[in-house]
């Protein structure tokens, strides 16, 4: 992936989010204080990321691979455990599905800017990405939290409003960034 597209992407998926956060609709707030125990958030996001993981593990070299000649067991495992996951332990796992989605998301875009030093406005989408990675891992850890935060953020309308313009002016920007390579 490009540096162009990596921050394109980053910039868009902001704005789009932001947008939505500060329109405000009832609809949207609804979904998304449903998201965190949703059951077809679930099967959405945590099916993606355990989609997207285990074709990553099926592209294991020999030398990630200490007790196996090949990645199937290790696959076959993962995919028992991500089967295993939605049969007994539901709650919140469309929020650990976001955790996996963005983590595995994470490692393209920052690839795309390691080393590209002469753009120092890369810096406004590897900064989101890292503030994504470090909310992901919090997440992953404690995915309750999302519903408190989401509770927190919509309690007070402007509040969703002011944090939705911020995301977007900071999406804006981050695509604006992107026609500058």
């Amino acid at each position: 992936m490009s540096l162009f597209l990596a921050t394109l992407l980053s910039g868009l998926f902001l704005a789009l989010l932001g947008g939505l956060l500060a329109w405000n609709d009832p609809r949207v707030v609804s979904s998304a204080r449903a998201l965190p125990r949703s059951r077809r958030g679930a099967g959405l996001f945590f099916g993606l990321g355990s989609a997207w993981f285990l074709w990553r593990l099926t592209r294991l070299g020999e030398a990630d691979l200490i007790f196996f000649k090949t990645p199937w067991p290790v696959v076959t495992g993962f995919g028992v455990l991500a089967v295993l996951a939605f049969l007994y332990t539901p709650d919140f796992l469309a929020v650990r599905g976001l955790c996996v989605l963005t983590l595995l998301a994470a490692e393209p875009l920052l690839y795309a800017a390691y080393g590209e030093y002469q753009f120092p406005q890369r810096l406004l989408m590897v900064t989101a990405v890292y503030l994504a990675l470090a909310g992901a891992l919090y997440l992953g850890a404690s995915p309750y939290r999302l519903r408190d935060f989401l509770e927190w953020l919509f309690r007070v309308p402007s509040r969703s409003r002011l944090v939705g313009a911020v995301v977007l002016a900071y999406g804006l920007a981050t695509t604006a960034a992107a026609f500058t390579y």
